[in-house]
């Protein structure tokens, strides 16, 4: 019988039969579920890391920090050697000095060239609104300039046009002369001296002959040698000419 023995599986004792199959079993069940759950931990963990990496660079694409300008000083404190000019245009104040100083006239008073090293100046709005004032004022006509029918509106009137053609002469100037050649009368007339013998007297508050008040006649002025204004206007330019200002006649000219 030995060829038949040779096929024969040798016998297990039937405990270590059960201990096997129970290693075997345990094994079978234990290490299935420790490598299922093992393996579940790290694909999802390595799914987490894939799709971090996948999605970060095209969701969140890096942005430059944003640095916020500062804001322009509301207050400012004044040094040694400061003016509102320079003031207004270090910080572009709106308006420029002009509208610092309307801001700021209280504090700083009646003028505007002298400001005192630490006193608080308002830079914001109150400077903005000043300058709205200021812009609100100079988009209003202005209002024309009315003067007195008598000698004193006279001279007045004729100075500001006298100014804008830069011809020169004070009040004191005009009213001495007027005073001594017409005492104030822009009727008055010389029908006596060699001018009226000729056929061209004297005229007006500064007694003015015809042909001189039409040489230095102003525009702007009526073109009667009687009319105060004119008179005076006339007279003034003809003595800035000869006598450099109507200030330096002191008799008869």
């Amino acid at each position: 019988m030995p060829a038949k023995a040779k096929h024969r599986r040798p016998k297990q004792h039937p405990i270590a039969r059960r201990l096997a199959f129970a290693g075997t079993g345990g094994a079978a069940l234990a290490l299935p579920l420790i490598s299922t759950t093992t393996a579940g931990a790290a694909v999802t963990q390595s799914a987490k890391i894939a799709s971090v990496t996948a999605v970060t660079p095209a969701s969140a694409p890096a942005v430059a920090p944003t640095v916020e300008k500062a804001a322009a000083p509301l207050t400012y404190s004044v040094i040694g050697g400061d003016t509102l000019s320079k003031i207004a245009v270090e910080h572009s104040v709106s308006g420029g000095w002009q509208a610092l100083y309307e801001a700021n006239r209280s504090s700083i008073g009646s003028n505007p060239s002298i400001i005192q090293p630490g006193l608080k100046l308002k830079l914001g709005t109150a400077a903005k609104a000043a300058a709205a004032r200021a812009t609100a004022t100079a988009a209003k006509p202005a209002a024309a300039t009315t003067y007195a029918n008598n000698l004193d509106g006279w001279i007045r009137q004729s100075l500001d046009v006298m100014a804008k053609h830069g011809i020169p002469g004070s009040y004191n100037g005009i009213h001495r002369n007027v005073m001594r050649e017409s005492s104030g009368n822009p009727l008055a007339i010389n029908n006596w001296d060699s001018n009226a013998a000729a056929g061209i007297p004297s005229k007006g508050l500064l007694q003015v002959i015809d042909p001189t008040f039409r040489a230095y006649h102003v525009p702007g002025t009526s073109t009667d040698s009687y009319d105060p204004v004119a008179n005076i206007t006339a007279a003034c330019n003809y003595a800035a000419a000869r006598y450099g200002s109507i200030d330096n006649v002191n008799g008869p000219y």
